[in-house]
């Protein structure tokens, strides 16, 4: 009986923070931390955009 009570226990708790878990809301800082992901990835792909000029202007050159 005491591993019953166990094994409901826990699938009870569980289920509690599956359901308190699923209602959030995102918060401020979430939202922040995904607009600074997003601004980095933008750099990024700024920066590999720019190297990879570079990289065709120094063919250009030797050529």
């Amino acid at each position: 009986m005491t591993k019953f009570r166990t094994v409901m226990g826990t699938g009870l708790v569980s289920g509690l923070l599956l359901v308190a878990l699923s209602g959030c809301e995102k918060g401020p800082a979430e939202k922040a931390g995904e607009s600074i992901d997003d601004a980095a990835d933008k750099v990024g792909e700024s920066l590999e955009k720019a190297g990879e000029s570079i990289q065709d202007a120094g063919r250009d050159a030797r050529d």
